[in-house]
């Protein structure tokens, strides 16, 4: 298995466990060992056939929740573009869920080809750092997976019942609203499956950052023509696996644009849906979901801003290298030796041109700055849709007058 090719990929492996409970992922245990490939087979076949039971309970749920929310909207009076944006918010159950096991039927092969990038990646970084300060301490990796990934996990699988049940109102049977609950933890954790891989590559980066520090610190007291030529080969073989750690990036992102794009779209149709709700529901005196629609809100953005602050931080971590070689190339040591000169400047144009993006298809870039943009994207609209809201009630309270009056 992959796993005993690398400890990164033993330490995600159990998040990875539970996210292909959920039928986002190919089972870890499917890829890699030869030895094992009749079991293989036995697992990936009966995977298959649980993504296939799911695919058809979201068809199921998504029906049952579209007929309900049809019945709510006509006792509630406000077929307007109401019933058409609660049809498509609830149809997208449907669409998101058989999208991802479409993208984990066509890109398996890039997924199995992404754990051995992974692997691959860290037993040569692990390598090249033996000469040079040695390895960083490996259990920073497993708390920032625990920190980042674990505890929203849990925040999610707890919270979600908590403040989604009741919020679907009475037209929905228990059975139905469990069985939604279900489909909905599924698809946000889709955004943590995500982080994991960030994680991995931001844990490949700091490494590589370790090393070529150590490097620095290195030639500030080195005077020896052989050592600075040792340096020079650590510095092209840094160089070279920044590459690779910038090819698995879009690699990555190549496997989660459908699903991401799918997340975001979502999340901010959902969003505006439940604002469209609790702007009809300000005029019932009855209404006990108010501020539970405010948590849920506020959930489906903070799952949509911790791996667009995780992408950040890697992303700033990979911005560190060009001041790190600026500061290099500031030390007498290198300024006198031509060879580690030439080296510094390639390894600074390489920096300048391979820019780390986490990026869905270039469809858009998933950091803080378009977070930021989404966001207003989002107030925007909603501003749209209280206006049309507003303007609606007015025409309605004077054709009552109206009416009235002509009696």
């Amino acid at each position: 298995m992959v796993a005993k090719k690398s400890r990164l990929l033993a330490t995600a492996f159990p998040y990875l466990q539970i996210f292909s409970a959920f039928s986002l992922t190919p089972p870890p245990q499917s890829f890699g060992n030869t030895s094992h490939k009749k079991l293989r087979w036995y697992l990936m076949a009966g995977f298959v056939c649980y993504a296939a039971g799911i695919i058809v309970l979201v068809l199921f749920v998504s029906h049952l929740n579209i007929v309900a929310i049809d019945k709510e909207v006509l006792d509630y009076k406000v077929a307007d573009f109401t019933r058409v944006m609660g049809n498509i918010q609830k149809s997208l159950y449907s669409v998101v869920a058989i999208a991802n096991q479409l993208n984990m039927l066509f890109n398996y092969r890039r997924l199995g080809g992404i754990y051995e990038d992974i692997a691959n990646l860290e037993k040569d970084i692990d390598e090249a750092s033996q000469c040079f300060g040695g390895q960083r301490q490996g259990y920073s990796f497993r708390f920032r997976l625990v920190y980042s990934v674990g505890l929203w996990l849990v925040l999610l699988m707890a919270l979600t019942p908590r403040f989604t049940l009741m919020a679907m109102g009475p037209y929905v049977s228990w059975p139905c609203k469990i069985l939604t609950e279900f489909i909905m933890i599924m698809q946000q954790l889709k955004s943590l499956e995500y982080c994991v891989f960030v994680l991995i590559i931001h844990e490949l980066v700091l490494r590589l950052r370790h090393t070529i520090l150590q490097l620095q610190e290195e030639l500030e007291d080195c005077h020896r023509e052989d050592m600075l030529q040792a340096i020079c080969v650590a510095l092209k073989r840094n160089q070279l696996l920044i590459g690779r750690i910038w090819r698995l990036t879009g690699e990555v992102g190549a496997y989660f644009t459908l699903s991401m794009t799918l997340l975001f779209l979502y999340n901010g149709l959902t969003i505006l849906h439940m604002v469209n709700w609790a702007y009809i529901n300000t005029f019932l005196d009855n209404d006990c979901c108010r501020y539970d629609r405010f948590w849920i809100i506020s959930m489906l953005l903070l799952n949509l801003l911790v791996p667009c602050l995780i992408s950040q931080h890697c992303i700033n971590a990979y911005n560190c290298f060009p001041r790190i070689l600026h500061k290099i190339r500031c030390i007498s040591a290198a300024s006198d030796f031509p060879i580690l000169t030439r080296g510094l400047r390639e390894y600074s144009l390489q920096m300048q041109h391979l820019k780390l993006l986490f990026t869905c298809g270039g469809l858009f870039d998933i950091n803080l700055k378009y977070f930021g943009g989404m966001l207003v994207t989002i107030l925007g609209y909603i501003i749209i849709l209280i206006q049309f809201k507003i303007q609606a009630i007015a025409e309605n309270k004077y054709k009552a007058s109206f009416n009235i009056s002509g009696q």
